[in-house]
């Protein structure tokens, strides 16, 4: 049996790793608190724990964001095993899948807080890890195939530009 939207699992394979490494490199050589300035008042890597979900949004709901991280996850999984999807609904819903599970393995192993360590200081912007920049790449590339799909031509159809190949 051949393994259907290989691309999906690759992407998110690849990504849960990255994810994964880099809160492991962040919590081994950081204190928590710890900032290192990598453009002095810019951008710094600072150590923190979220125990919410994006910008702290429903922070010490931990089993509800277990719970969701969980049903988001398997929820994609199962999409992906059923589905035939296209290259880029591979690439975006296995960037979803590697950010779901890079921050619920986070979550079931870290007393429900979340590593984060990207920090832009300059516009006070909540610091973030790899697998919120996977999710939002993710769902950047779901918006932006589908509003091309749905795109109208000049006859006034969808574009049916031949890009959107079902794939396995």
């Amino acid at each position: 049996m051949r393994l259907r939207n290989l691309l999906f699992w690759t992407v998110a394979l690849l990504g849960i790793v990255i994810d994964q490494y880099t809160k492991l490199l962040t919590v081994r050589n950081f204190e928590l608190g710890e900032s290192l300035p990598l453009w002095e008042g810019v951008f710094h890597l600072t150590y923190v724990v979220n125990e919410g979900a994006a910008f702290g949004v429903l922070e010490g709901r931990t089993a509800l964001l277990r719970s969701l991280s969980l049903l988001a996850s398997l929820g994609l999984i199962i999409f992906a095993m059923v589905s035939r999807l296209t290259r880029w609904e591979q690439v975006g819903f296995g960037l979803i899948l590697a950010g779901a599970l890079g921050n619920g393995i986070d979550r079931f192993l870290n007393d429900g807080s979340v590593v984060d360590f990207f920090h832009f200081i300059l516009i006070n912007f909540p610091v973030f890890n790899f697998a919120d920049i996977f999710i939002n790449i993710g769902l950047i590339t779901i918006l932006v195939y589908m509003f091309r799909q749905t795109a109208p031509t000049k006859n006034g159809s969808g574009n049916g530009n031949g890009n959107g190949k079902r794939g396995d």
